[in-house]
């Protein structure tokens, strides 16, 4: 013999536990309604966060725009002209000396 027998179970049915059963779906619906506010919460909050993450970076840039400071890339490009030029330099004083020396021969 099964220790559960479902034709006891049927006949064991009464109307407490459909009053369970109906408060369990209502309970799960108050639950269900809960997790979506929940939800959509969560999702305006981060809304809020990407708006005023890009209300800062473009207040940050405008700052920094306004304070004239120079961006990286133009940095880098006048830093790489300088060495060009200190090269060049190195290069035509080089030769000077050559030729004053050549001269001083002469």
């Amino acid at each position: 013999s099964l220790p559960f027998s479902p034709f006891r179970a049927i006949s064991r049915f009464q109307a407490p536990d459909i009053w369970i059963a109906v408060m369990t779906q209502t309970s799960n619906r108050i639950f269900d309604d809960f997790a979506k506010l929940m939800t959509d919460a969560a999702g305006a909050a981060q809304g809020m966060k990407r708006e005023a993450e890009n209300l800062m970076k473009s207040q940050a840039e405008k700052f920094l725009h306004d304070m004239d400071v120079v961006k990286r890339e133009e940095f880098e490009a006048v830093k790489a002209m300088a060495q060009k030029a200190r090269e060049e330099n190195e290069a035509l004083a080089a030769r000077l000396a050559a030729l004053e020396a050549t001269l001083a021969q002469r």
